[in-house]
């Protein structure tokens, strides 16, 4: 009777056992449920999201969208450019403002966008997680492969009794040297039937469309050329007192200021002490009226792949040469690598294009509208001249003044320019001024 009891005893503890695993293990399922619907919710809560065309500037209310620097399915991490969209003025970039995946392009590559328009569709999370989730998997099957691979070694070596039945044909190996004889047969042929010569005269025609900054000087020119009463006055400078001041002091200037003393910055400072005097040449029209200015803001012309563009170096007349030197050196720069803003081009007075870097002798500069007056400097050239009553050679520059002659008369013009060329021939004057 006792051994009954104590076996019933013992099965009543099993069946407890049984039931409070079978309780934990259903437990444990449905908090898996809860979890996996957590996960899941977490998900959703990280909507797609549309990014739309930026506010590019006041005056600029559309573009061409030149490249998707981006791909569908690429990474990006926050304010990393995406797009490029060109305009008449600048190129504007577009960056992702959260980090994530590019899910879709809504305008393709040379589309017209305006701003507020839908650009691109961007899914928020960490940038690079897909990439290493998707690392992961070949991960498993290098193990796969790995685990083949020890399974194939420890396999008994049947391989190397297969491997010899291919050794066996190695006459086979006599083919190549068929195929290496029969090119030299063919090579014979080849060689007669020459391609034929390109005819002389050739009449192709290529078009290319235009970009936006482009059209935009073309307009801008026509438009000084229909308003503006053009007329141009010109000069020679005797460069020689401006090219010894230059070598004399160059290298110091470089050794202490890191900048390359050049003559943009004598003519620069010449042209701003000559604005003092002459006012209407730093002046402009604004409807019926006249806008005279105490401050020069000198536009500076820049050749870049896209087209000519004028940054400005602000309030110049306040200005020594280096610190001349300096702006124009950081404007050309942002201007080669793309990255001039609408505030770096805007509210010139005056302007100045050096088209002597590229060998010009003569040249008529158009007036940069709305200004009144624009100075053409060109190449140095060795000339024949009379000094005190002998023939002297000097480096000579011809100078030409580009006037609104609704603003300026020839005296003014004309007078103007001698003040220009009396600095540059004799840089002290510029400490008297």
């Amino acid at each position: 009777m006792l051994s009954k009891r104590i076996i019933a005893i013992a099965r009543g503890r099993a069946l407890l056992n049984s039931k409070t695993a079978l309780s934990v293990s259903r437990g444990w399922e449905s908090a898996s449920v809860h979890v996996k619907r957590a996960k899941f919710h977490s998900t959703n809560l990280l909507q797609a999201e549309t990014v739309k065309v930026p506010q590019m500037a006041e005056s600029i209310t559309e573009g061409t969208l030149k490249t998707w620097v981006k791909k569908v399915g690429d990474s990006v991490s926050v304010d990393e450019e995406v797009a490029t969209i060109e305009t008449d003025k600048i190129d504007v970039s577009v960056n992702a403002p959260t980090a994530g995946v590019i899910k879709e392009h809504l305008a393709s590559e040379e589309d017209n966008v305006t701003v507020g328009q839908d650009l691109f569709v961007i899914e928020p999370g960490e940038a690079g997680a897909k990439s290493e989730s998707e690392s992961e998997p070949p991960k498993e099957s290098e193990s796969k492969e790995e685990s083949k691979s020890e399974s194939k070694a420890s396999e008994p070596s049947k391989a190397p009794e297969s491997k010899p039945e291919p050794k066996k044909e190695e006459p086979k190996k006599e083919e190549p040297k068929k195929e290496a004889s029969a090119p030299k047969k063919d090579s014979k042929p080849s060689e007669s039937p020459k391609p034929p010569a390109p005819t002389a005269g050739s009449r192709n025609e290529t078009r290319v469309k235009m970009n936006r900054m482009r059209l935009r000087i073309a307009e801008r020119l026509k438009e000084s050329q229909n308003a503006a009463a053009s007329l141009t006055t010109f000069n020679e400078i005797d460069m020689s007192s401006l090219i010894d001041m230059r070598k004399r002091y160059k290298d110091a200037v470089l050794k202490e200021h890191d900048v390359k003393l050049g003559y943009m910055s004598a003519f620069a400072k010449a042209c701003c002490l000559a604005l003092k005097e002459i006012p209407a040449a730093n002046a402009s029209i604004e409807g019926d009226e006249i806008v005279y200015r105490d401050y020069v803001d000198l536009s500076v012309a820049v050749a870049t792949p896209k087209g000519l563009v004028t940054p400005v170096v602000r309030s110049a007349e306040g200005m020594n040469f280096v610190e001349i030197e300096k702006g124009i050196a950081a404007l050309g720069k942002k201007a080669r690598d793309g990255k001039l803003s609408l505030e770096d081009m805007a509210g010139g007075t005056f302007t100045i294009s050096n088209g002597g870097v590229f060998g010009s002798l003569y040249g008529t500069p158009i007036i940069n509208l709305p200004q009144s007056a624009v100075l053409g400097m060109h190449s140095i050239k060795d000339r024949a001249v009379v000094v005190d009553g002998q023939i002297v050679i000097r480096p000579i520059m011809v100078v030409a003044l580009t006037y609104d002659h609704r603003l300026l008369d020839g005296r003014e013009a004309v007078t103007f320019l001698v003040k220009v060329k009396e600095y540059l021939e004799d840089p002290r004057k510029m400490l008297l001024a």
